[in-house]
């Protein structure tokens, strides 16, 4: 028996704020959207994750995955419609071409969906066609009138549906292609339209739709909660300056004009090579060289960013973030600062996290030492991250 997560991302989000759709915008210094991608691609039983997405977001959706593309479950977005219900049918559509037995149909804007919910889920769908997460109303319920409380609701037999909601897909697949075109709140509604049966299970309360500006503020506290084992490590680094012509210098992940390149096996990028070994080190898993061998012909001229990347990869893996870095490069020449910030905007895309996360300094050593005599370049890094308790 197949499952396939399929993740809603198509919406504009705007009640959000924040200038772009509230699936892109940053959670613990990763987009909203990778948190409950993640959250998919962790659960053992969930065999293909698709995302459907707004047609004019295909680039913010790579980027907010980078780093995922090499991820065997995770399969090519697709593109939604006008509306949710619109969206889902062509997400189902899409899968029906290599249609899975069961179907999770989750909202992107719910970042911290339990592994054993969905257990419990799946479970569930060998007694019934449908089942979703759902929390019983214990507030006391008001109608309004002109801003007045006009009356009461009874409570009784009243559940908040969550998401994922899970379905045995040629049902949901059938029943959204019979309610094309109807406006219903949700795929527990479609599915009932259709005359299908759908089981309760009880939710839980951290498994919130982010939907108003305040919601990130709780999302980020529920974040940190969770992510209790901070860790801090360092990294060190130095390369000599090249005498091979036409070598480029890297620093920060960007090219820097200047005489000489350094000297090193992959592209000698003394920064990120630093910045690499301070994420190993918080993780407590060796240094760039156990990872990226020296003497492995792979990595001759390399793109340092693969590295830092590899690094940032292995602390998603662990379910983890990263929480800050801070780089300051040692050298008489060439100057930094009029790249601080280019360095500081590639390091954070490397890593996928907000910009404010990456602090960039350089200094010298007053012509003092190696780097005074200008025969190479130094780094040093320190970085915090993030893990499960």
């Amino acid at each position: 028996m197949t499952t396939c997560a399929l993740i809603v991302a198509a919406g504009r989000g705007s009640r959000a704020g924040g200038g772009k759709p509230k699936q892109y915008q940053l959670l613990g210094g990763k987009p909203l959207l990778r948190h409950s991608i993640e959250a998919c691609l962790r659960h053992a039983a969930i065999a293909r994750v698709v995302v459907v997405i707004h047609p004019d977001d295909m680039d913010e959706y790579r980027a907010a995955t980078t780093g995922l593309e090499n991820q065997p479950k995770l399969a090519p977005p697709c593109l939604g419609g006008a509306a949710r219900q619109d969206s889902v049918r062509l997400g189902l559509e899409t899968l029906a071409h290599d249609p899975p037995d069961m179907v999770l149909i989750h909202d992107a804007a719910r970042p911290f969906l339990r592994q054993d919910r969905v257990d419990v889920l799946l479970e569930m769908l060998k007694q019934a066609p449908g089942a979703v997460l759902a929390i019983p109303v214990v507030d006391t319920l008001k109608r309004e009138d002109s801003g007045m409380a006009h009356g009461g609701v009874e409570r009784q037999g009243l559940w908040r549906a969550q998401t994922p909601q899970a379905f045995h897909f040629s049902d949901i697949l059938t029943a959204h292609r019979q309610c094309a075109g109807l406006a219903l709140t949700d795929d527990a509604a479609v599915a009932e339209h259709a005359g299908l049966g759908v089981r309760l299970v009880p939710g839980s309360e951290e498994n919130f739709k982010v939907t108003e500006p305040e919601d990130f503020a709780r999302a980020e506290r529920q974040l940190l909660l969770q992510l209790a084992d901070i860790r801090t490590g360092q990294g060190f680094d130095v390369h000599a300056f090249s005498d091979e012509p036409g070598r480029r210098l890297m620093i920060g992940g960007i090219e820097i004009a200047h005489d000489r390149g350094l000297a090193g096996h992959s592209d000698a990028d003394v920064a990120l090579h630093a910045l690499t070994d301070a994420i190993l080190g918080a993780l407590g898993d060796g240094d760039i060289g156990q990872h990226f061998p020296p003497s492995d012909p792979r990595w001759k001229n390399a793109d340092s960013a693969a590295f830092l990347r590899h690094a940032a990869d292995m602390v998603i893996q662990r379910n983890g973030i990263i929480g800050h870095c801070d780089v300051t490069v040692i050298c008489e020449a060439p100057k930094i600062g009029p790249h601080r910030e280019a360095i500081r905007a590639r390091i954070a895309e490397i890593l996928g996290i907000a910009i404010d996360r990456v602090s960039m300094k350089a200094t010298t050593t007053e012509k003092l030492g190696f780097t005074g005599r200008r025969e190479g370049i130094a780094a040093q890094a320190v970085a915090t991250i993030r893990l499960p308790a």
